[in-house]
């Protein structure tokens, strides 16, 4: 499919982006293995939410998708999950298939590790070529006997008595993270996690909801902004999770494109609504409001313990920022969108420590340079991370989406703001996580002409 998107006057209107793919992911995999009856209201209806649930209800969960009015959009979408405690998953017949989700298949690695039976979890071309050592390595020290295919899936999870560990990750990573504090559950002893840099902690938190003995706490003794994370081992402390009852949030990394594109499309009034706020997940804000962005937060909440507000970005000028070190690892997810507003902004943007961008779902840097060279942009590619000369206007041209959803939709994003037209290749990748991104950026843009700003096609 192609998308062909031409510049916009403008962009008006209040929109819930879907649910955060995120803790979508975990309540599946969590409410799965809880003791009773979970509730997860609003979850995220895509490629990778879609995964985990066939894996689980594969290992005998059972799973219903409850509609509560009559239409398709995640927000009157809820799971009702029948947990069946920590040792009642059964084995499948087959191999549990991860699409093309990594955070799927490392946190059920990790799961999977400590399960009296033995599974393989396999996944897409595209996920066959992702590293898999940083979770098979240190779910190895925990006594996990795990199988890869040179460090990559398929992965072949063997039956194992996992002891405790205390490990210091090498390279910031919540799916690291995660997979070592589900492992936990089925430990003997304690898990010990030290992280130099912050990232994204909806496990835990959802742990701690859930019973389990857990504490969070800054590690003094790491530069950048790190913490530690600790959890008593399930088989030292005969755990039982309780069920969940959340409402997911609006997912702050769907939500990124379009506050990039209310920043830099003229004219416009956006307000969206019910965002997640966790702060371990809006580094992009953060980096956006240095560069000068006035992006207002209002009806601020919580929601499941998680922070949550309507976000309201104003147009206007953004100035050169360097991001390195610990607001690196916040945005991670973001850099695809950020590099586009970047292009926008008055001097030298310096993007460092992001070499992790090499092996997410395309390589993001290569990537990015490429295919925002083709539109105009100033932009170098360094080992780890890349340079943005600003603002430099932007021309329509035919672009690669590189099967990378967040690529498809940051390119979107560009070509709002281009000049002539843009054709983006492989614009179907976006069902990954936002099955109606383009449905949405129509809606949001409605007082054009029919296709006058965007046309998607087979």
């Amino acid at each position: 499919m192609k998308a062909i998107i031409s510049p916009v006057s403008h962009l008006r209107g209040a929109l819930r982006v879907p649910g955060d793919r995120s803790i979508t992911v975990r309540a599946v995999l969590l409410g799965a293995i809880a003791d009773g009856v979970s509730t997860v209201r609003a979850p995220l209806g895509c490629d990778d939410t879609n995964a985990a649930i066939d894996i689980m209800r594969a290992l005998g969960v059972d799973i219903r998708v409850e509609q509560s009015i009559r239409t398709e959009r995640d927000g009157a979408r809820s799971l009702r999950i029948t947990g069946v405690g920590l040792h009642g998953l059964r084995a499948s017949s087959a191999p549990l298939f991860c699409n093309s989700s990594g955070t799927t298949m490392r946190l059920l690695a990790g799961l999977m590790a400590g399960q009296s039976f033995a599974s393989t979890l396999d996944g897409s071309s595209q996920l066959r070529k992702r590293p898999m050592r940083r979770i098979t390595e240190p779910l190895g020290q925990m006594g996990a006997l795990i199988a890869s295919t040179n460090d990559c899936a398929p992965l072949v999870c063997a039956p194992a008595r996992l002891q405790g560990i205390d490990y210091v990750m090498p390279v910031a990573s919540a799916q690291v993270k995660s997979a070592l504090l589900l492992a936990a559950l089925y430990a003997d002893g304690d898990v010990i996690i030290h992280e130099g840099s912050p990232t994204r902690d909806h496990t835990e938190r959802m742990l701690l909801a859930m019973g389990a003995r857990i504490a969070m706490s800054a590690n003094v003794a790491t530069a950048g902004g790190g913490g530690r994370v600790a959890i008593r081992g399930g088989n030292t402390t005969a755990l039982s999770l309780r069920p969940l009852d959340i409402t997911v949030p609006a997912d702050f990394s769907s939500a990124a494109f379009f506050l990039v594109a209310g920043l830099l499309a003229p004219d416009t009034q956006l307000e969206l609504t019910g965002v997640g706020l966790n702060p371990t997940r809006t580094g992009l804000l953060d980096a956006l409001r240095r560069m000068g962005a006035d992006i207002r937060v209002e009806n601020a909440n919580q929601q499941g313990g998680e922070p949550v507000g309507d976000l309201l970005p104003v147009p206007g000028p953004l100035r050169a920022i360097e991001v390195g070190g610990a607001l690196t690892s916040l945005m991670i997810d973001e850099f695809p969108i950020f590099a586009v507003a970047a292009t926008q902004a008055e001097g030298v943007t310096i993007v460092r420590d992001a070499q992790e961008l090499r092996v997410k779902e395309s390589n993001r840097i290569d990537g990015l340079v490429d295919e925002l060279r083709k539109m105009g942009a100033q932009i170098e590619a360094t080992a780890d991370g890349f340079v943005v000369a600003g603002p430099t206007p932007l021309h329509g041209a035919i672009v690669e989406a590189y099967d990378d959803h967040r690529m498809a939709m940051a390119l979107t994003v560009a070509g709002l703001i281009a000049t002539g037209e843009t054709t983006i290749l492989g614009a179907e990748c976006v069902s990954k996580t936002y099955p109606q991104f383009y449905d949405d950026l129509a809606s949001l843009n409605s007082s054009q002409a029919p296709h006058g700003s965007l046309c998607v096609s087979d």
